[in-house]
């Protein structure tokens, strides 16, 4: 199955007062039709500047970004109709990216008009659909964003999200500020629309115990690269990067089968750099308890450890490159 995004070398710095931001510094990877990749970290690891690098917000340093082959590395004002149909983003906060000044009619039925989609009634149609699609009532039409709950107008960003049927949706971090029973929600829509929409899905977080029920492969960043990838029942079973492990013993487990695959506890050490003035070598290197000389001094190249895991780290012989 040929990938329908495809990352390679992707760089995205910003020029500041204080120097350069290397917020993404030569990453890659792909994403399969209907599949979700969890792209996974702390704040300030380049994870959300990745996805809207990916959807034309920023331009890249460098690098390049396929989408089914074609170079679309141009920011999203210079993109065709066409592509900008094709690729949706649910942002984190339903609260800033719905217009307060239309009404929730208004804001599902605006893509359909800017990408020219059905007849004015077919359109009041579709909106009616894309309500019951996440389960909300259709006099919501006439109101306003602000009248709705954090978890209501989620589920109207991600029924804009819909509305112009893409193939490739990204979701920063689309449950991070709503409560634990709106989140479950939310995610089993999430689930279910990709099953009947074979929609691929860039899914941006910093929690991993959600990756575990979500995703079909993670992959890990730290300060603007990425450490490991790897399927997750293979991710989770079988973490190698140092990083990883640090990140997967600090999840709360719930029953005795899920701490006995849980990594050891590693206890973190030190700040995370600033991306300003990152460390030489392995990034992780000044916090890393693992860590060798040749760690300070060359960047790791990627491992293949097992079939589709990949960890960048020194601490693994080189098997193949990719």
């Amino acid at each position: 199955m040929e990938p329908i995004l495809e990352i390679k070398q992707l760089k995205k710095y910003f020029v500041t007062s204080r120097g350069t931001v290397r917020a993404v510094d030569v990453i890659s990877f792909d994403l399969l039709p209907g599949e979700t990749l969890g792209l996974v970290g702390e704040s300030g690891s380049g994870k959300s500047t990745t996805a809207y690098t990916v959807i034309g917000i920023y331009a890249p340093t460098s690098g390049k970004i396929l989408f089914r082959g074609r170079d679309i590395s141009v920011p999203v004002a210079k993109r065709p109709k066409s592509l900008k149909r094709a690729i949706q983003i649910v942002f984190q906060d339903p609260g800033t990216s719905l217009n307060p000044r239309r009404t929730i009619g208004q804001i599902l039925e605006l893509p359909l008009k800017v990408h020219r989609i059905g007849t004015r009634e077919e359109r009041r149609r579709r909106v009616a659909e894309l309500l019951r699609m996440v389960e909300l009532p259709e006099d919501y039409i006439y109101k306003a964003p602000h009248m709705l709950g954090g978890g209501e107008r989620q589920m109207v960003a991600i029924a804009r999200a819909l509305a112009t049927e893409p193939e490739l949706v990204i979701l920063d971090e689309p449950t991070s500020a709503l409560d634990v029973s709106i989140q479950a929600k939310i995610i089993n829509m999430l689930i279910q629309f990709q099953k009947e929409m074979n929609l691929a899905y860039l899914f941006i977080t910093h929690d991993l115990s959600l990756m575990r029920n979500v995703a079909h492969r993670v992959a890990i960043m730290y300060l603007g690269k990425i450490c490991e990838l790897a399927p997750a029942v293979e991710f989770f079973e079988r973490p190698y990067h140092p990083y990883t492990k640090m990140l997967l013993s600090s999840i709360p487990v719930v029953s005795e089968e899920e701490e006995k695959v849980k990594p050891e506890k590693i206890v973190s050490k030190g700040e995370i750099p600033s991306p300003v003035n990152p460390p030489p070598g392995c990034r992780f290197h000044t916090r890393c308890m693992e860590r060798n000389g040749i760690c300070s001094e060359a960047v790791p190249e990627v491992v293949e450890v097992g079939e589709g895991h990949l960890v960048w780290c020194h601490l693994y012989g080189k098997k193949e490159e990719r």
